[in-house]
């Protein structure tokens, strides 16, 4: 049997190493590693296969930045040669970039099966580009792999039978289990010259955060105000950075407010882990700080994760900065949920999958 695995944006690559690693030692499934290269930066993407320790790419597409529709054609254009040419028993995609989406698209087109790692997730809001890209990849997959027993109910509602869902557990657990010894090598603590539990871990990199001047300043304004009490540490995404170097009035850099480069896999894994509190709109570090039990403040409207709020450390605060502002002191006074881990984030989820895919 032979299976692409399609990786695009640096959350693809924890979901698609275990999975990599794990067929290689069952050695049941010839592996075509497909990296679209919609995640361009070395910080966003080199770096992290190289501390995950993934093969370099069979194929790179070299697709580069867009608009959404132009990320999506080129993907497709570009995936479909390849399809064309190897000789593809099943088309795995992971996660809700436009990657995902475009390969699905291919792989229904040329009716070969699509894999979906991370299937059923929804927020409810279709202003959400990633919302438009779960719901569609779903649609047109054969295999539908869920996180949560959530994802189950939400893909029932939208008419997708039993027989094409698989509730095998969290795959980025699998990554984040596997290095979480490694990353206490990292030195990234000394480097920023921080104490553990002794700062405060940010990141923004949303649209609806960052792209409005007015929404992002009252949001930085926190950050600083946050600063005067404990050490902020943002690593600082390509596009948040275009906001704040082009900005007028310069935004204010106090020195306890630590603006700083994206960081690969196992220094953020270890900033994560001895973080005070993680304040993120991210989706997967929901899930990360849920499992290291670290409290996180979700600085959005909604979630597609509301398993990391049910039973895990996760707050959802919302977008407005005033409410941030007053869960994060809540929290710092100590004030924080009883939490759990859900079902199957066990760190076994590859082993699941391939067990699945065996079978086809």
């Amino acid at each position: 049997m032979k299976a692409v695995i399609v990786v695009g944006a640096r959350p693809n690559f924890m979901k698609a190493a275990p999975l990599i690693r794990e067929f290689s030692k069952r050695g049941t499934v010839d592996i075509l590693f497909v990296h679209t290269g919609q995640h361009y930066d070395s910080n966003m993407s080199k770096v992290f296969f190289d501390d995950l320790e993934l093969p370099q790419p069979d194929i790179y597409l070299e697709v580069g930045s867009g608009t959404h529709a132009e990320q999506t054609a080129r993907v497709m254009v570009e995936f479909e040669k390849v399809i064309m040419r190897e000789d593809v028993d099943l088309i795995i995609v992971v996660g809700d970039i436009n990657s995902t989406l475009a390969c699905s698209l291919v792989g229904a087109k040329q009716h070969i099966p699509v894999a979906h790692i991370e299937a059923g997730l929804r927020s409810f809001d279709k202003n959400m580009p990633e919302e438009i890209n779960r719901m569609v990849t779903d649609i047109l997959s054969d295999y539908c792999f869920t996180t949560s027993p959530e994802a189950e109910t939400n893909l029932n509602r939208e008419g997708i039978g039993e027989e094409r869902i698989f509730f095998v557990g969290n795959i980025m657990i699998d990554s984040l289990k596997y290095y979480i010894e490694k990353a206490e090598e990292s030195n990234i603590l000394e480097k920023l010259e921080v104490e553990k539990k002794g700062y405060i871990l940010v990141t923004l990199h949303r649209p609806s955060n960052v792209d409005k001047p007015d929404q992002f300043r009252s949001l930085y304004n926190v950050l600083i105000e946050l600063s005067e009490s404990n050490t902020v540490i943002f690593p600082v995404h390509p596009r948040t950075k275009k906001i704040i170097e082009s900005e007028t009035p310069p935004f204010s850099r106090p020195s306890s407010l630590k603006l700083i480069e994206p960081v690969g896999y196992l220094d953020f894994l270890k900033l994560m882990k001895y973080s005070g509190i993680v304040v993120t709109d991210s989706g997967g570090i929901q899930e990360e700080t849920t499992v290291l039990g670290v409290p996180c403040l979700t600085v959005r409207n909604n979630t597609e994760r509301p398993i990391t709020i049910e039973m895990g450390t996760n707050t959802l605060v919302g977008t407005d900065p005033g409410d941030l502002l007053r869960a994060a002191r809540k929290v710092l006074t100590r004030d924080r949920k009883n939490c759990a881990i859900p079902p199957l984030w066990d760190g076994k989820t590859a082993g699941r999958i391939a067990d699945v895919i065996e079978k086809v």
